[in-house]
């Protein structure tokens, strides 16, 4: 619409004929002095220019050409200046960036013009705070743990999101209604669902396979080191389950000194045979070459070694923690009609299935997860691999982000005390609080 209204004024000042309005007559200016046709007015006692007129004997005709050529250049300037906008996604890298980049990125790029560029972080919201800092949003969309959007956006860091930018469901589902509970926050639309999950060698256990978290701390019965990440993150869950406590109570528990207590004493059972990671692949790694029987990390990054790679990498649903991932617009972002415009097409029911057939993280829109597949590469099913699927769902935790968000320093500390007996810790290494999945590092 802004194009035609330029289009009108640019022939209402030439006073020629509309092209968007019919045949109208045109009409020359009236001007004091001598008037040529085509030709501005000549004042008195100056003398017409010696040079001929392209316009001579043409009149209004060759005039009305050349201001619709102008009119039409102005009708595909903007076309062609949205292909030189770039939108600048931060994201986490790896097997996930490039999930993202089929499923969103690249088919956005081909509807728009325009150019998508990533950016990658470490997940964590001083990530953000640090960007921010400067005053200059170099940002448009990131992607964040659900948990630290609602933090970052109590905190004055992201730009309010209108849930009008979402697309109801392919029959007509609103998408209030389609999203999963709680997905749709003031600041951030959350997208997928994903797990940190335990895994094993299957060479390391040739017979009895282990099948749930307790058999992570049996090293009598499933011999074999052990990996978990060197973070507070689901050791102290894992570590209670270990003796039986019911996913119910965990929280509960681990809001008391006893709760810590038994985590940490079940953990330095273990002590001798645990191997830390810190990047996500690390642990993938380590069971590809034999280093580890068993680790911790996540669920799509074990699914991919198996599952597109051939390794031989089986996954223990016990206990898997859920987490999700948000889409949100930082705090002052240059272009953030055009963030918005992404996050809407991002979270289209196909898109998100589009994801999720290439990497086992279960889409946050029902109708999607109804839409979901078979591998594009691979060729097998997703659905039993999603962390959403109905039988994972039943021995899940669901992380409690409000335990979480309430006990950081006591966790630092806590875990920083134990790993004091360990010649390999740096406080620099155990003492910051862990960047929710890191799954593409």
């Amino acid at each position: 619409m802004k194009r035609l209204k330029a289009v009108f004024r640019i022939c209402k000042v030439a006073s020629i004929p509309s092209p968007l309005r019919g045949e109208g007559r045109a009409r020359v200016p009236k001007a004091r002095g001598r008037v040529r046709v085509g030709l501005p007015a000549v004042r008195r006692g100056v003398p017409p220019s010696p040079w001929p007129s392209p316009l001579k004997g043409e009149g209004t005709r060759w005039r009305g050409r050349l201001l619709l050529a102008a009119a039409l250049l102005l009708l595909t300037a903007p076309a062609r200046a949205e292909q030189d906008r770039t939108l600048t996604v931060v994201t986490w890298g790896g097997t996930y960036e490039q999930s993202q980049r089929a499923a969103y990125f690249e088919p956005f790029e081909a509807l728009t013009g325009v150019e998508v560029e990533t950016v990658r972080y470490d997940g964590s919201l001083q990530a953000l705070r640090d960007h921010l800092a400067d005053g200059e949003t170099r940002w448009d969309v990131i992607d964040l743990i659900r948990a630290d959007a609602v933090r970052a956006c109590d905190a004055g860091l992201l730009e309010k999101i209108d849930p009008a930018i979402l697309e109801p469901a392919p029959d007509g589902t609103p998408a209030r209604a389609d999203f999963i509970e709680v997905a749709i926050r003031p600041c951030s639309i959350t997208q997928l669902v994903f797990s940190t999950v335990i895994a094993y060698d299957n060479r390391a256990f040739p017979g009895e396979k282990p099948r749930r978290v307790e058999d992570f701390f049996n090293t009598e019965r499933f011999p074999g080191k052990r990996a978990l990440r060197k973070a507070p993150v689901a050791l102290f869950e894992w570590a209670l389950m270990a003796y039986g406590v019911p996913r119910q109570q965990l929280y509960e528990l681990l809001s008391t000194q006893r709760g810590f207590d038994l985590a940490l004493a079940k953990l330095e059972e273990i002590r001798d045979e645990l191997v830390w990671w810190q990047g996500g692949q690390e642990p993938v790694d380590l069971l590809k070459q034999g280093k580890v029987a068993m680790a911790s990390g996540y669920n799509g990054r074990f699914f991919h070694a198996r599952a597109v790679e051939g390794a031989p990498i089986s996954v223990i649903w016990d206990g898997q923690l859920l987490d999700y991932n948000a889409w949100a617009i930082p705090k002052g972002a240059d272009d953030g009609d055009l963030a918005r415009r992404f996050i809407g097409f991002a979270t289209r029911t196909a898109r998100l299935a589009d994801q999720a057939n290439r990497i086992s993280y279960g889409p946050a829109r029902k109708s999607a997860q109804r839409r979901v597949g078979l591998h594009v590469t691979a060729g097998v099913p997703m659905r039993p691999y999603l962390p959403t699927a109905e039988r994972h769902m039943e021995t899940a935790i669901p992380r409690d982000h409000t335990w979480y968000a309430q006990t950081v320093d006591l966790r630092q500390r806590r875990f920083r005390q134990w790993l004091s007996d360990d010649a390999g810790d740096t406080e620099g290494e155990a003492g910051r609080e862990p960047a929710g999945k890191p799954a593409g590092d």
